[in-house]
């Protein structure tokens, strides 16, 4: 008896998928729980396991169209796949490999879209990421050298995007359809700039005592622990403390009505291949400093996997963005609705500040609150930083709770 594939219940508020990726072809033996394909929707990529044992006789739904809830994907029959006769080129020695050998070369779903849509041979991208991953800017390296070496998959990527004859000439321009997540990402800030009064106040703090601290314990801290002490356990912490004073921080607009929120979970933005996404620290007021640093490194490595859920991805009351990882060193946060603040972290620099009348050398960052003007007054946003910048500068605040 034959067993239909269908798209599995959707995350809530989430109404469609687009077919991602395909991992089998009709024909292909399938176990039971092996992942047949990939679906991708505006908050992750799910994974389509098949239910039982059998043979992909019939794919109902290609790469690239829009599925719902419960659609057929897919047919699997009972049985073993039918011998297929071996073709004559399956006599000839197959050419040498560029760069991978006949090892399958590692692919995020991101990239495996990128080299689908741009018609590449993934084994002849050297991938630079772990275990050989292929990471999208190990394609467009593999796309500038082939400007140089003419190559029949340069050629094809040539005439796709529209290039000249001449490889040595870059095409001037690639139309490149957006991500699900991309497109969700710019319709949410769009969204933020026309429902909200975004206003951001600044100010800076001086790390010295939170890398004193860190620099102390360093060792002990990750042998105990297993992981690294960073400094974004100190700001979770710092901001839940001022979120605790200035609960409107850690509140929502819901038409005419505020609500507040009696948790505090916390969004960590975090890039990823397929864009900027915000797993959420849940209840991070009952976290301690290690949980805090392996909730986080766990959800970076996530996000390069793509492989987060919707349930870590859902929800959220405060969102903690560190542009400083990438070098910044000022910007303003654009809120994620429905949340009312967005804290904005930056680049550490050693600056010549003025201490007891002294100039001295500290690590000094800018900080960045954007919030709802709508809710939030400036003297409400600007004391919250405020408070922020306290407990950092002055750690022992937080174990006192003062």
């Amino acid at each position: 008896m034959s067993t239909e594939i269908r798209v599995p219940t959707l995350p809530e508020s989430v109404t469609d998928a687009t077919v991602l990726n395909w991992r089998k072809k009709p024909g292909d033996p399938v176990q039971r729980d092996e992942n047949l394909l990939d679906l991708e929707t505006d908050k992750v990529v799910l994974e389509v396991p098949s239910p039982t044992d059998g043979v992909l006789v019939e794919i109902r739904a290609q790469e690239g169209d829009l599925v719902e809830a419960d659609d057929v994907l897919a047919v699997i029959e009972p049985g073993k796949p039918a011998a297929r006769k071996p073709s004559p080129a399956a006599d000839r020695p197959a050419p040498p490999e560029n760069n991978a050998g006949s090892q399958e070369p590692v692919l995020t779903p991101a990239v495996r879209r990128l080299v689908k849509e741009l018609k590449l041979d993934p084994t002849k991208i050297t991938g630079t990421g772990k275990d050989g991953r292929i990471l999208k800017s190990d394609v467009m390296a593999y796309l500038d050298k082939q400007t140089s070496i003419r190559d029949p998959d340069a050629e094809t990527v040539a005439s796709t995007l529209g290039a000249k004859e001449s490889p040595a000439e870059t095409p001037a321009e690639q139309r490149v359809p957006m991500s699900r997540l991309r497109a969700r990402i710019a319709e949410r800030l769009v969204q933020a700039q026309q429902t909200a009064a975004i206003l951001t106040t600044f100010n800076e703090v001086n790390l010295q005592s939170v890398s004193e601290l860190r620099i102390r314990y360093r060792e002990t801290f990750e042998k105990e622990h297993g992981v690294r002490l960073g400094f974004m356990s100190f700001f979770v912490r710092a901001t839940v403390d001022a979120l605790k004073k200035f609960p409107l921080l850690n509140a929502s607009v819901d038409g005419t009505d505020i609500i507040y929120h009696g948790y505090y979970d916390i969004g960590i933005a975090v890039g990823s291949p397929r864009g900027l996404v915000v797993p959420i620290l849940r209840n991070a007021d009952e976290l301690s400093f290690a949980d805090t640093e392996k909730a986080i490194k766990q959800y970076g490595q996530k996000a390069q996997d793509g492989s987060l859920s919707y349930e870590e991805l859902s929800g959220g009351t405060f969102t903690i963005s560190n542009g400083g990882v990438y070098g910044s060193m000022l910007s303003t946060p654009i809120l994620n609705p429905p949340q009312s603040g967005i804290l904005g972290m930056h680049n550490i620099i050693q600056r010549p500040v003025a201490e007891n009348g002294e100039v001295v050398i500290r690590p000094m960052m800018y900080l960045a609150l954007s919030y709802d003007h709508r809710i939030v007054d400036g003297k409400d946003a600007v004391q919250f930083l405020v408070t922020i910048k306290e407990n950092l500068e002055d750690p022992s605040r937080l174990l006192l709770d003062i």
